[in-house]
């Protein structure tokens, strides 16, 4: 492995003693900036304008039986892959959507305290604000891929470009400036058909570790600031990992349906599986969010025909508590598309400071 670490990055280090710092100051994200989303434009400037395609056949319909109150359980970003919007929803409905255009999928997106959207489409990422003004974009190279970004602070981004090699980049989105560049570890160094499926989340955690999801080399590995080894767990196909804050690692297992924590020794201690949860079927965990009460919000993709058959019974979000009891269930496919990721905006914290566990 290979790493470049500039100064200016190194003094947002220390400015962050590699922790981001503090405890979470906001209630979550201001009534002031969720109501700039309510009254942006239908269309913004660089939006794409063709309607966004389900690539899937689940079913348009708005079910009553469902723990919790659909749309009105929270305030939340939720994005997807196959879809291609990322949408805001409020009081019950959707009162913001993006869309980013077609070909590739959006695999992870934040809203930050200041309100403006960040996400991450295939081969483009960009930072947008409520009333759709492009701020920041980046083009991937040919060849690579990203399903993975987050803040850090307000003017940096950490971009995890799949590629040939695949690289851990650390942007200044004020200067374009690549501040860190570290080489990873591949299944391949030569065969692009791996691109697509080498990472999915990579943080930089409260704590000041990288968390790194391995998806074809099945595994999870957490590293000290200097990328020295601190733990590795064996899943297949893990997507998203959190950090919970006794030092347990919560894994969502993708394609296989489970949502996983795991002790500091690599060993399995809690597991949802995927028809565990009565009359749901979970088929596809991508993103997480580990809430401030102890439940845990799962983002669920469809999955397709060949694995599961007929898609009906395919939700999008399930919050569960610790001890698996189901609180809230979310199936709106007349408004939403499958589900990547969520990010809850009633949760305290600042996103951009590494307070919220997604």
């Amino acid at each position: 492995m290979r790493i470049k670490l500039l100064a200016s990055f190194a003094a947002s280090l220390v400015w962050m003693g590699f922790v981001f710092a503090g405890a979470p100051s906001i209630p979550g994200i201001s009534d002031a900036v969720l109501d700039r989303f309510s009254s942006a434009p239908a269309t913004g400037p660089s939006e794409a304008t063709q309607p966004s395609v389900q690539n899937w056949d689940a079913p348009a319909k708005i079910p009553t039986t469902w723990p919790g109150n659909q749309l009105a359980q929270h305030p939340f970003l939720f994005f997807g892959e196959g879809f291609n919007r990322i949408s805001i929803v409020r009081n019950g409905q959707v009162v913001w959507n993006y869309r980013c255009g077609r070909g590739g999928e959006i695999d992870d997106a934040w809203v930050l305290s200041n309100g403006n959207v960040l996400y991450v489409r295939s081969t483009i990422a960009e930072e947008i604000t409520p009333e759709k003004q492009v701020v920041w974009h980046y083009d991937l190279p040919a060849g690579t891929q990203s399903h993975s970004i987050q803040p850090i602070g307000l003017d940096k981004v950490l971009l995890m470009q799949n590629g040939l090699p695949p690289k851990l980049l650390l942007i200044n989105i004020k200067t374009n400036a690549i501040e860190m560049e570290h080489v990873m570890p591949a299944i391949s160094a030569t065969d692009p058909k791996t691109v697509h499926t080498q990472f999915r989340h990579v943080r930089l955690t409260k704590e000041g570790t990288w968390l790194v999801n391995f998806l074809n080399l099945n595994k999870v590995v957490e590293y000290d600031k200097d990328w020295k080894e601190l733990l590795t767990i064996q899943i297949k196909s893990p997507w998203a990992s959190l950090r919970l804050p006794d030092g347990n690692i919560l894994v969502s297992g993708d394609h296989y349906g489970t949502l996983n924590e795991f002790d500091r020794t690599g060993k399995l201690i809690w597991q949802i599986t995927a028809r565990e949860l009565p009359g749901i079927d979970l088929r596809v965990v991508q993103g997480a969010e580990r809430l401030a009460n102890g439940d845990i919000v799962m983002a669920c993709s469809p999955g397709n025909v060949k694995e599961h058959g007929s898609k009906t019974s395919a939700i999008q979000l399930v919050e569960v508590t610790p001890d698996k009891k189901v609180v809230w269930v979310l199936q709106d496919w007349r408004d939403l598309g499958g589900g990547s990721g969520v990010q809850l905006l009633d949760e305290p914290g600042v996103p951009e400071d590494g307070d919220l566990l997604r």
